[in-house]
């Protein structure tokens, strides 16, 4: 006779089974099959090829002068100082704590905790957009994108209510806008890739202040509740803060902040704390290969917290391609993810990382990010050219 079809209990706990079994290869060496430990002789070690083992099997490998040993998995050759801790395994041990609980409990997943509660925009109205910035007082949306018009200024409702910034080669035209931030008193700013400039307008759209001199390649940019600047520049591996009387359009002055980052990008100011927010892009070493790192600065510019792709890779099952970052209302970290399309946050600073998606769906290709006063999630979505409004379920 035919065998019964499997039940549907027999297929939750096979499910069970086999994320237990992969969240147990996560947290053990693959040669000794010992549970990782942040001490001792469990504790990860990288090699430089990208495989992890324990540092009593690296010891074991390297023999009794600790000079040169072999990957066991694809068989090359380091010696025993190049190889290092391995930060994302510590981190995600020490988030597990000494009790060792499940990998998803311990990191908060969830299947997304907002919903979409309109959306603007569309091809057309926006042309490939690049940026979006909230106004903190007036709740006014500025978007920058590629169209003839480069900023579209939508009010709290929907309604577009100005377009300024033409396409052109004047001094306040705009050439190919990176990004977008609004101050607290009213200006929009941005970042133009075309002429390596930053450049303020009111919001009638007159501008009031260029930017042109000392920037390899303006990218990201971010306001503080002072109406300051928190600028990256990609090229010159550089962060700045930009202060300036906008409405005398006066440039009052320009400060490298810190240097030596790889191609940042993303940037975004904690309103609270002042803590800043920076996304590199690291360079490949394939082709279609790249990756990204979120590093937390503190407002006097510590670094306290960092977390690259490989990371997030492992408390999460695909790659993890991060391309905008935002504070909220609590000064959690929030990002974008084109891989997966989703919206996740990581965590308030002192806690960084956890993982928690809010948007897992309906995303094309999510590039910008904001809050607006009433802490409503604003996302940017250049793959259907759309802003989409996101407010907690």
């Amino acid at each position: 006779p035919a065998s019964a079809p499997p039940s549907r209990l027999s297929f939750t706990m096979a499910a069970a089974a086999e994320e237990e079994e992969a969240e147990l290869s996560l947290l053990e060496c693959r040669v000794c099959f010992e549970r990782y430990d942040p001490g001792g002789q469990r504790r990860p070690r990288n090699l430089p090829c990208g495989h992890v083992l324990c540092r009593g099997c690296v010891g074991a490998l390297s023999g009794a002068e600790r000079r040169r040993l072999e990957c066991p998995f694809c068989r090359r050759a380091c010696g025993f100082a190049e190889t290092s801790d391995c930060l994302p395994l510590l981190q995600l041990l020490e988030v597990l704590g000494p009790a060792g609980g499940s990998v998803p409990s311990a990191l908060g997943r969830s299947g997304g905790s907002l919903g979409l509660r309109l959306s603007l925009g569309g091809w057309g109205s926006l042309v490939n957009p690049t940026g979006v910035a909230a106004c903190p007082r007036s709740g006014r949306l500025a978007v920058a994108h590629d169209g003839k018009k480069r900023i579209h200024v939508f009010g709290p409702s929907g309604s577009c209510l100005q377009r300024f910034g033409e396409r052109g080669d004047a001094g306040n035209d705009i050439k190919y806008p990176l990004d977008v931030t609004v101050t607290a008193d009213g200006h929009v700013v941005v970042t133009d890739g075309g002429d390596r400039s930053v450049k303020a307008f009111d919001f009638e759209g007159r501008g009031v202040l260029a930017v042109r001199e000392g920037f390899c390649l303006p990218w990201g940019l971010d306001a503080t509740p002072e109406s300051e600047i928190i600028l990256t520049d990609s090229e010159a591996g550089a962060l700045y803060r930009l202060v300036a009387d906008f409405k005398k359009g006066k440039l009052k002055k320009c400060q490298m902040i810190r240097s030596q980052l790889i191609s940042p990008r993303g940037v975004a100011v904690s309103q609270t704390s002042g803590a800043i927010v920076v996304i590199e892009h690291l360079k490949a070493q394939e082709p279609n290969n790249g990756s990204t790192r979120v590093k937390i600065f503190s407002a006097e510019m510590d670094l306290i917290g960092q977390m690259d792709s490989f990371g997030l890779n492992l408390i999460f099952p695909s790659k993890i391609y991060t391309t905008a970052v935002a504070f909220d209302k609590e000064g959690h970290v929030i990002v974008t993810d084109v891989c997966s399309q989703a919206v996740i946050c990581l965590g308030k600073p002192e806690e960084f990382p956890i993982f928690n998606p809010l948007i897992s769906h309906g995303l094309s290709y999510p590039v910008g990010l904001t809050y607006m006063a009433n802490n409503s999630l604003v996302v940017l979505d250049s793959g259907d050219h759309s802003i989409k409004i996101y407010n907690s379920t």
